[in-house]
């Protein structure tokens, strides 16, 4: 298999693991895979009042760092102006909201996941 495939689908995978570890820790999902110019949300969740933008790093191995190490200042700087789009063409009301990141360790048998809450903000 390709290595592109291969890539994606352990995203796939990891956005799937995560979706489940927010639904049992009681987080509605609105939306999945939001895409604009700026970027892409992997997940828009909302818990007690307050949207949550969801940032998911999958890894198989820690060959390339740590997954949380991985969303540079310019990926955040996307995220941030595809959420203020969300905000503006889809919530259209003032709301209280974060940016998560959640690693998923894809290791044998079994996946590890972290959830990194206000792991950045808005400027």
């Amino acid at each position: 298999m390709k290595k592109g495939k291969t890539h994606l689908r352990t995203g796939r995978q990891g956005e799937e693991l995560a979706a489940q570890y927010l639904l049992k820790k009681k987080y509605k999902i609105i939306e999945r895979n939001f895409r604009v110019r700026p970027g892409e949300i992997d997940i828009i969740a909302h818990k007690d009042d307050e949207l949550v933008f969801v940032e998911v790093k999958t890894a198989r191995s820690e060959a390339f760092g740590s997954p949380e190490t991985w969303i540079s200042r310019t990926k955040q700087q996307r995220l941030i102006c595809a959420a203020q789009l969300y905000l503006q063409q889809i919530c259209n009301r003032e709301v209280a909201c974060r940016f998560d990141v959640i690693t998923v360790r894809l290791q044998r048998a079994e996946a590890k996941i972290e959830h990194i809450k206000d792991a950045f903000w808005m400027e």
